[in-house]
């Protein structure tokens, strides 16, 4: 493996490996990897014949600045876990190295950022059109990696390529989950024994959802779901929402013609979790 720091470095070895044929499968990160990170690199490894992986915690797409401080940074750790997995460039490049000017560019991704995420985190998901769209410029991938859990961003992205008519296929990866059913996290990582004792609650709440989706109607669904976490004190319940699959807006009743996703953010201790489940 083969580890850049520096921009320009990184987009010549790409762009040599594409002249002469390779396909590049890239996928980005904020490092802390974990298990569901690996998923998706071992399906781009297997799909393509170069398998690109950056790590970059991107300051601007954080909009507490002490989860920015607070969240987990080991690339010696994590590029031990790389070599496990066939990577074959690692990009890690410094803050000052994405971003030497003031950072200005605005997106607009229409409905798709006024819900949930983008409704709870201002300009969070601007931060990260910004830094997708920097990484694509430098990896040139033929097809980049995402996984569901973080479907909201996943439909963002998907509008930025558009936005930016950026030559890349979008590959989606389902939510890969502990035995106990927690959704793989870099974030499970801060919490306490207890507190991740406590965390796959999340999810039997949402399968619960998904059985009971059959006989109550969406506003009762939602306080349903809501009432499961009334006598667990230990979880701030931040939204759970209903919407379609594609635009990601909230809905008023099932349509068995298209796409329902339940949509939840939890904070449990100091820690935000999220997660979601496909209702039809």
């Amino acid at each position: 493996m083969i580890i850049y720091s520096r921009i320009s470095d990184t987009t010549t070895h790409i762009k040599q490996k594409r002249d002469e044929g390779s396909t590049i499968g890239f996928v980005p990160t904020m490092g802390a990897l974990h298990e569901g990170h690996l998923e998706l690199m071992r399906k781009a490894k297997k799909e393509n014949d170069l398998l690109v992986v950056s790590i970059f915690v991107n300051p601007i797409q954080f909009n507490n600045q002490d989860d920015l401080k607070k969240y987990p940074r080991d690339l010696k750790k994590d590029s031990e876990l790389l070599e496990t997995v066939g990577c074959d460039i690692l990009f890690a490049p410094t803050v000052d190295e994405m971003y030497p000017e003031k950072v200005t560019k605005k997106y607009d991704f229409g409905l798709l950022e006024n819900v949930m995420e983008g409704a709870s985190r201002p300009g969070h998901f601007n931060g990260v059109g910004v830094v997708v769209s920097k990484l694509f410029d430098i990896c040139i991938p033929h097809k980049a990696y995402f996984g569901e859990k973080d479907y909201q961003q996943l439909a963002i992205i998907k509008k930025l390529v558009e936005i930016e008519s950026i030559p890349v296929e979008i590959v989606p990866c389902p939510i890969v989950r502990e035995v106990d059913g927690l959704a793989m996290s870099s974030r499970n990582e801060r919490l306490t024994p207890n507190e991740r004792a406590s965390a796959p609650y999340i999810y039997e709440v949402l399968q619960d959802a998904k059985t009971t989706s059959e006989f109550l109607c969406t506003n009762r669904l939602k306080q349903y779901v809501l009432n499961q976490f009334s006598d667990r004190k230990e979880f701030e319940v931040e939204y759970f929402e209903l919407a379609d699959d594609k635009d990601l807006q909230p809905i008023k009743s099932h349509n068995p013609e298209k796409g329902t996703i339940g949509f939840i953010a939890v904070n449990l201790g100091k820690v935000r979790l999220i997660d979601n489940i496909r209702i039809i």
